[in-house]
């Protein structure tokens, strides 16, 4: 279950198998094969191509979507025609492969995708969308009533899903996920530190938990500091109305009301996290980590600490121009923007006391020259920053391992720990 599904000799199998099975279901009786290609062929490039056209104008898929998943479109559609139009004459194993070619078109499509992407690196990851130490109400009241008992503390954290109430913003949202480091379990329960957790666009609460293994990195933190870590909430900030609210309020909701008010209200509330100065921090991957920095920035008594992973330098609605941002999230109100925008906000103000960490993948070019732009902008603005350029990309291998980077500093900006000896980052003070 834990065998690669992005790298290996998985995806080449079943690239390959997709190849042979859509060769065997060409239908070869009576030169039937000339017919079926010659106007299947066209066929499917005009439809994976329409198909293209609408996605990219609609903005359903991202400007670094991979050319190669167009490739895979068209031997998809080129399966369903051969299947379709070879399935009245067919024998039955004929009929068989030409399912068996269809079914393998699309994992290839969908593979290729993913492998892009990388939010399902493994099989397990694949068929296991809730996090991997995923416990329900009734059992986390069960650890904490052993720990008491016991006075022995579990050996790893755990993770709940959680629905967060709306009280102040009202926003229409999908369900959290919050991670309680052992410590939490404790019989006297420590005020913890809270870490908010920002997925991507498009991305949902359970991404950090599950291909950004945000979990397994607290536990591991937590072993090596008897048990201690912060809390970590993972919420959802797009909500039900689109799949990109930026963390803004607009038409779509008040996403960042939601945020700044509701998610640490309730964890402090719910589960005794620590409510003095300092206690927050908020870090995100992509377009959550834009979110990061514009929201600590909006509201630093709040979020004086964030990181952004990946993050660019001002909102942008999906894959839309900064006019069409401006029309869709604020209402055509250029200044509205401006206050949301961090390359404006940096440079109106001090934010003294503030500390800001920045990661990138050296092959991320939009958002490496974003992060090579805001960083200096916050130093001089009085902010203490970190940045750290990896060799990678936009995906998950670089996301998880961010957070790896930068978990012992949040930590000690959380208060947790004592101050790092030394971090893989550049980091500056003011």
């Amino acid at each position: 279950m834990n065998v690669s599904i992005v790298s290996g000799w998985v995806p080449a199998v079943v690239k390959a198998l997709a190849l042979v099975s859509l060769v065997l279901a060409v239908d070869r009786r009576h030169g039937r094969w000339r017919r079926q290609l010659a106007v299947g062929v066209p066929v499917a490039i005009a439809v994976t191509a329409a198909a293209a056209l609408v996605a990219t104008f609609a903005s359903l898929v991202p400007s670094d979507f991979p050319e190669s998943a167009y490739g895979w479109g068209v031997a998809f559609v080129l399966a369903c025609w051969l299947t379709v139009t070879g399935w009245s004459a067919g024998r039955a194993a004929h009929r068989v492969v030409s399912v068996v070619a269809v079914v393998l078109a699309l994992v290839a499509t969908l593979g290729t995708v993913n492998q892009e992407s990388d939010t399902f690196p493994t099989v397990d990851r694949l068929v296991t969308i809730d996090p991997e130490n995923m416990v329900g109400l009734p059992q986390l009241q069960q650890m904490r009533a052993q720990a008491a008992a016991t006075g022995r503390l579990p050996s790893q954290g755990v993770v709940i899903t959680v629905t967060i109430p709306p009280t102040v913003s009202h926003f229409s949202t999908r369900p959290a996920y919050l991670y309680l480091p052992p410590a939490w379990f404790a019989k006297s329960v420590p005020s913890l530190p809270t870490l908010v957790l920002l997925p991507g666009e498009p991305g949902s609460a359970a991404d950090w938990s599950g291909a950004g293994d945000a979990d397994n990195t607290a536990d591991a933190f937590a072993g090596a500091d008897h048990g201690v870590a912060p809390i970590i909430v993972m919420p959802d900030p797009n909500g039900y109305a689109t799949v990109d609210t930026e963390c803004v309020n607009s038409r779509f909701g008040n996403a960042e009301t939601y945020l700044v008010d509701d998610v640490p209200a309730y964890v402090r509330s719910r589960f005794h996290a620590a409510t003095g100065k300092g206690s927050l921090a908020i870090a995100g991957l992509s377009a959550g980590g834009t979110c990061s920095v514009m929201l600590a920035l909006r509201h630093p008594a709040v979020y004086p600490t964030f990181a952004s992973y990946s993050g660019f330098s001002s909102p942008q609605y999906e894959e839309t121009t900064r006019a069409q941002t401006i029309d869709t999230l604020f209402g055509g109100s250029t200044a509205a923007f401006d206050a949301h925008d961090p390359t404006v906000l940096l440079g109106q103000g001090r934010f003294d006391g503030m500390a800001g960490w920045f990661e990138v993948g050296d092959g991320d070019t939009q958002p490496l020259a974003a992060a090579r732009v805001l960083q200096p902008a916050a130093a001089r603005a009085g902010i203490a920053t970190c940045l750290l350029v990896r060799p990678g990309g936009h995906d998950f291998d670089l996301w998880s391992q961010a957070l790896v980077d930068s978990f012992p500093w949040l930590a000690w900006r959380l208060g947790l720990t004592p101050e790092p000896r030394r971090e893989p980052a550049t980091c500056t003070t003011p």
